[in-house]
């Protein structure tokens, strides 16, 4: 079997070495970016051999300027059917795109213009991993610039979604105990994975990453800097027989994710106490969090939609409503 080479880079060949010279040879001096976004495994890094078992090839995404795409797309189309030879004995694909149509196609947002915070909101983020991850091979048409536009959230947004954040795992973390206490185990064991969802959920966004979405989200969790010290916590959480051993691992979790908040210097550092819910026997750790981000926030459209709708984005209906058209539904539940 010949050695494994990611999808990433198959891809980068084609278009150097089959791609490129069709276009040099038919369209000398066309302006035109090449990249690798979008959909894809390999897009994310994450490609192996079992990814080749379905829509398996290398493909080049070619951008025009909105004009030379009009003139000669159709023309570049049938260069590149007619003289593109097999990649790696793999058959090869492309598309033909603009920057502007490929953005708005993806997060139905006109790049003509400027996200606003309810843009930010509405975004799917798994779409915006597709858009700022993979490669760009060339750019002459500014795509890696629309790329850098929507590289991470602004800052007043980011704090809003930590303050989500955390607001999604204290109003929680009791009711593992409350549900295990009733002899609920399955239930309890439910509530702690969501727990330990959200707590990786924080942790991408205190490193201002991107989060995949489901088939990627472990993975990609692997990555980021906090993995190696919290993975063994939270796998404890999950594999906890008992939901006091299950209250004990998420305390342990909760403390090391409040660390990683402090260590951001973006608020004083924050207390944290273990406390009893009105004297219950049930033990969770608690820090403002919430209040000490929001105090940080000084753009007047994050701070109103943090004070009208403190629980959070609108992420667990953008993953129902994920669909570009879907947006302006989302849209509107900030009016």
């Amino acid at each position: 079997m010949p050695a494994f080479i990611s999808g990433l880079e198959l891809s980068r060949r084609h278009y150097q070495e089959a791609v490129r010279p069709v276009l040099d040879a038919a369209f000398p001096g066309l302006p035109h970016s090449a990249a690798l976004i979008g959909r894809g495994s390999e897009v994310l890094g994450f490609d192996d051999e079992m990814s080749r078992d379905h829509d398996s090839q290398p493909r080049v995404l070619l951008f025009l300027r909105e004009a030379d795409r009009a003139r000669h797309g159709d023309a570049i189309g049938e260069a590149l059917r007619g003289d593109l030879p097999r990649s790696q004995g793999l058959p090869a694909g492309h598309e033909i795109l603009t920057v502007r149509g490929y953005v708005l196609d993806r997060l139905g947002f006109d790049i003509e213009g400027e996200p606003g915070t309810r843009d930010w909101l509405t975004f799917p983020e798994h779409e915006l991993v597709m858009l700022t991850a993979g490669a760009v091979f060339h750019d002459d048409v500014g795509l890696q610039a629309a790329r850098d536009r929507f590289a991470y959230y602004p800052h007043d947004v980011w704090l809003y979604l930590l303050v989500a954040g955390w607001w999604r795992i204290h109003p929680e973390a009791n009711l593992v105990g409350r549900a295990g206490q009733v002899g609920d185990e399955l239930g309890s064991a439910l509530i702690g994975s969501q727990l330990v969802h959200d707590l990786m959920r924080l942790c991408f966004l205190m490193e201002r990453q991107y989060a995949p979405y489901s088939k990627w989200f472990g993975t990609a969790f692997t990555r980021l800097a906090c993995a190696d010290e919290l993975s063994p916590v939270l796998l404890t959480v999950q594999r906890a027989r008992t939901w006091q051993e299950r209250e004990d691992a998420l305390m342990a979790a909760y403390g090391q994710v409040a660390v990683l908040h402090d260590a951001l210097h973006i608020t004083p550092p924050v207390p944290t106490d273990v406390v009893q819910l009105w004297d219950r026997q049930f033990k969770v750790v608690w820090g403002d969090f919430p209040d000490a981000l929001h105090a940080q926030i000084r753009d007047p459209e994050v701070k109103r939609i943090a004070e009208r709708w403190p629980v959070g984005g609108v992420d667990r209906l953008r993953d129902q409503l994920w669909d570009p058209g879907d947006r302006r539904r989302l849209l509107a539940l900030f009016e």
